[in-house]
C-alpha cells in the first residue's frame, strides 16, 4: 500500500508542472544550438531535417524521458539478471556432491 501510495505521488509530481503550465514553452538542447548556428554561420544549410515534429515541447521532453527510462530499465535488468544468475549458479554448485566424497 505505502508503495502504491508512493508510485501515485511520484506520478501527480511528474503531471502537475505540465497541467500547471500548459502554453508554456520548453526550449530544449537542439533549438538552442540551432539559434547559435544561426546566429555563427546565418547561411548555414542542414545536412537533414527531422521526419516527425513533435507538437509540443513537452512532447518532446516527454519521449526523451521516456527513452531513458526504457534504457535505465533494460540495463538494470540486464545486471540484475547477471547478478542472479550468478548467485544461484554458485549457489547451485556448493550443494553438489564434490568427487572426493
Amino acid at each position: 500500500m505505502k508503495n502504491a501510495i508512493l508510485l501515485l505521488f511520484v506520478i501527480l509530481l511528474a503531471i502537475f508542472p505540465l497541467y500547471l503550465h500548459k502554453d508554456s514553452e520548453f526550449g530544449g538542447a537542439d533549438e538552442l544550438a540551432e539559434e547559435a548556428i544561426g546566429e555563427i554561420a546565418p547561411y548555414y544549410d542542414p545536412w537533414v531535417n527531422a521526419l516527425w515534429e513533435p507538437p509540443g515541447g513537452e512532447t518532446e521532453s516527454l519521449l526523451f524521458s521516456l527513452q531513458a527510462a526504457i534504457g535505465a530499465g533494460v540495463i538494470g535488468y540486464v545486471l540484475g539478471f547477471g547478478r542472479a544468475r550468478k548467485k544461484y549458479t554458485n549457489n547451485q554448485e556448493s550443494k553438489l556432491p564434490h568427487a572426493s566424497d
